[in-house]
């Protein structure tokens, strides 16, 4: 086994973690993670869970410090495993996944903490960004949630007029 980076490395048991997918009309916000694991690539706002902290407290907290950004944390998209081999097939990493649906509520985006960066992309612009098919299927249920919630909100408002 390799020497270990960080205490997430090579854990002995999964760890658990958030993430949080925030849609504003067609567009999701996207960062690119800033260290390991999966330095580099494109992912949605999230990470570890901190012992004692709730679910939800740790996603405000973490989408806080990697984006600036105050979010409404809705409802659980989905759960899930990402487990991530090194190339002798060990488990390097192993998290748990709770993703939520999130609006903002206050703040500027600006990238910090664990991202280089942070950006709204444009749902149709998804393809370029190279995103993990877990987390491409998890936005997608985002964006169909958000859609049905708009189309109940017109159907209300139409209902009342």
């Amino acid at each position: 086994m390799a020497v270990c980076e960080s205490p997430r490395q090579y854990p002995e048991r999964p760890i658990a973690a958030v993430g949080g997918v925030i849609v504003e009309g067609n567009n999701v916000l996207l960062i690119r993670r800033a260290k390991e694991p999966s330095i580099g690539d494109w992912s949605i706002p999230g990470g570890a869970v901190e012992l004692g902290e709730k679910l939800t407290a740790a996603l405000r907290r973490e989408i806080l410090e990697e984006t600036g950004l105050q979010v409404r944390v809705g409802k659980i998209i989905e759960v899930l495993d990402r487990i991530l081999p090194d190339s002798k097939g060990n488990v390097e990493y192993h998290y748990v996944l709770v993703d939520f649906v999130c609006s903002v509520e206050a703040g500027e985006l600006h990238p910090s903490s664990d991202v280089s960066d942070a950006r709204w992309a444009a749902r149709n612009d998804l393809a370029r960004y190279s995103l993990r098919p877990d987390t491409l299927r998890v936005i997608e249920k985002a964006f169909a949630a958000a859609e049905a919630r708009r189309k109940k909100s017109e159907d209300r408002t139409q209902k009342s007029e």
